[in-house]
């Protein structure tokens, strides 16, 4: 099973959803993320949030169109994001995509992209998609990366203080047994040579970013 969550996000920012619906099987919309969902005629699985932003004609087909409907507080002590997020780990799915995560108000964007570290906790990939970014992590171990001709950039930004014994294979700019820390720009926008390389860690979390200019 594949999950597609749609949070409150800048809509310019999106990625063309089209290219996922064959693609992802459960559609969780995040407060504002499910009036995406109802605007682009995309099924809405879950509407997850408080909805307080919401004009009630919109609220009220919600409730009519989604198979589940759930209207929380507005105080309450997670965001709409993380609430669609818990619905979606007790999905158990093998993959989940993130939408409307970024952009705006930085706050959002930060914690969005460490709330990756949840679904790893879980042994579930997650990804996290906007119309220029593509961010996923990884933790030790060897992993193999596709090329990507929409998002050809490729960095690798430390999540945990230090990460050692970074080496990429098969990019412009290899790497063997690297320590990287906080705040190094050492693997910012590299490029695989193929069409696909590896890259390995020996200790330590990273997020890996696939990108393209604007």
């Amino acid at each position: 099973m594949k999950v597609g969550i749609i949070a409150g996000g800048p809509e310019d920012l999106l990625p063309d959803l089209s290219a996922y619906v064959n693609d992802i099987d459960v559609w969780i919309g995040a407060d504002r993320g499910a009036v995406v969902l109802l605007e682009k005629g995309l099924p809405i699985d879950y509407a997850i949030g408080d909805f307080d932003s919401i004009a009630d004609p919109q609220r009220k087909s919600l409730e009519t169109k989604a198979k589940v409907f759930r209207k929380y507080p507005s105080e309450k002590n997670e965001t709409d994001l993380e609430l669609a997020i818990i619905q979606a780990i007790e999905l158990q799915p093998q993959s989940v995509y993130l939408f409307g995560a970024t952009g705006g108000r930085l706050d959002h964007t930060l914690v969005n992209l460490q709330i990756l570290l949840r679904f790893a906790e879980h042994d579930m990939d997650a990804a996290v998609v906007d119309r220029l970014n593509i961010v996923t992590l990884a933790q030790h171990g060897t992993h193999t990366i596709q090329n990507d001709r929409q998002y050809p950039y490729i960095s690798f930004i430390p999540m945990t203080p230090t990460v050692t014994g970074l080496t990429l294979n098969n990019f412009y700019y290899p790497l063997t047994d690297q320590t990287i820390t906080f705040g190094s720009t050492l693997c910012v926008s590299n490029k695989l040579t193929a069409n696909c390389g590896t890259f390995s860690i020996d200790k330590g979390i990273v997020l890996i970013i696939k990108s393209r200019d604007a």
